[in-house]
């Protein structure tokens, strides 16, 4: 085919498109917030360029621009507007009292997940922070069973005993779901020095490659823990697979990181951690970052630092209305020129995999499935009383200590008898 190009819009980087590939049979740029955004594409591949990653301390990758494919990028597109129709499906069922308790929700930041997923595979593993939904789904489960979780029914993530905080997924490495605030930072160190130890057959203390890495995840609020500075040292010491990320969405609850952090730029701060700032509003320029931290790591060269540069909209939690220390116009503004979905939506436009009619196809059928986890979410049965004692020790003893035989689980001779 002739190649061809268009520009949309006007951009920072508008007149400075780089020359196509011979190979590519388009070219498009498309106007994406404050900058042109271009494709390659050629058949059912296609090269995206994405934002330049900001640098410290290693050269970041070698292109601003991260191949795809068609497959790829349509699965992406309904991983995102899943993720943000069960977010908002949570939300309205918290409203209605369906959903109890702690509900941190993830809408906003769903390119993070994503792209991280696009970058590494499931042998690899992550762990992050109460804000854990959308990756429990990224992981391999459903929505039914997530919903289910919320609404704390047998047939939910953890069958309803862990609730939003506290889901998992072990048989793809997904470790959580977190309630203390940087608690998974030091665990997912563990996890890389354990898929360390498991690639050697030994933990060699110096630079030695990891067939697996930890992502391990927390926000900008926890990015000032104690914990989380040990986490990294520990890690930077014995070169450990492990990839820190902070997802910056600008407020640790109702605080912003301008009040919170003596410096905001978290990609620097576990010196002498590498690290680099990514766009976290775009899928792409996060699996870039996710293949090129992972690619380090699995070197041996030790701990990577990525910092997610994102925004929630809701607020910190269900509890929390997310506007007595922000604006309506600021959280407006960001979507309507940040929206992750949203610039996907574009991507997918002028890449011509898709057509309008598609992309509401897609979404007309992504709103059926989760009503029908909603409802289901709703009528799955409690969980009987005596699950209460399951699942405390890897495998159910007779007996638990501290129980009193009558409401406890299990029996002793000192028991209280009926």
């Amino acid at each position: 085919d002739k190649m061809h190009s268009r520009v949309v819009g006007v951009g920072r980087m508008a007149g400075l498109l780089r020359p196509a590939m011979p190979l590519a049979s388009n070219v498009h740029a498309h106007a994406l917030g404050s900058r042109s955004m271009t494709v390659k594409v050629n058949g059912d591949k296609a090269e995206i360029e994405y934002a330049p990653c900001q640098t410290y301390k290693n050269d970041g990758p070698a292109t601003n621009w991260i191949d795809t494919t068609k497959e790829e990028v349509k699965a992406a597109l309904k991983q995102m507007v899943t993720m943000r129709r069960m977010e908002i499906a949570a939300d309205l069922m918290y409203k209605s009292q369906l959903i109890k308790g702690f509900c941190h929700l993830y809408d906003g930041q769903e390119a993070v997940a994503v792209g991280i997923e696009l970058g590494c595979t499931k042998k690899d593993h992550i762990i992050t922070s109460y804000r854990d939904h959308c990756f429990q789904f990224s992981r391999g489960d459903s929505v039914k069973r997530i919903l289910a979780e919320l609404t704390g029914r047998e047939g939910g993530s953890t069958k309803g005993k862990g609730g939003s905080m506290h889901m998992y997924y072990p048989r793809n490495n997904f470790w959580g779901g977190n309630g203390i605030v940087g608690a998974q930072m030091p665990l997912g160190a563990g996890l890389a020095m354990g898929a360390k130890y498991l690639t050697n057959k030994g933990l060699p203390r110096g630079e030695a490659p990891s067939d697996a890495v930890c992502y391990a995840l927390c926000g900008d609020g926890a990015a000032n823990q104690g914990q989380v500075f040990e986490a990294t040292n520990i890690a930077y010491l014995w070169k450990l697979p492990c990839i820190f990320v902070v997802e910056n969405n600008k407020y640790g609850m109702g605080t912003s990181a301008a009040k919170a952090a003596s410096n905001e730029e978290f990609y620097t701060r576990y010196d002498p951690l590498p690290g680099l700032k990514v766009d976290g509003m775009d899928c792409f320029a996060v699996k870039a970052a996710s293949q090129y931290a992972r690619k380090w790591c699995m070197e041996g060269k030790g701990p990577f630092v990525l910092e997610m540069n994102t925004y929630r909209y809701h607020g910190h939690s269900m509890s929390d209305p997310g506007l007595t220390y922000r604006s309506r116009e600021e959280v407006s503004g960001v979507r309507k020129a940040r929206d992750p979905v949203d610039k996907l939506k574009k991507i997918v436009a002028e890449l011509g995999w898709m057509t309008e009619q598609e992309v509401k196809d897609v979404e007309k059928q992504v709103r059926a499935e989760v009503d029908e986890a909603v409802e289901f979410s709703k009528t799955s049965p409690f969980p009987a009383v005596s699950e209460m004692y399951t699942d405390v020790q890897a495998e159910n003893p007779a007996y638990i200590r501290g129980t009193d035989g009558v409401y406890g689980h299990g029996t002793c001779e000192w028991a209280r008898k009926e």
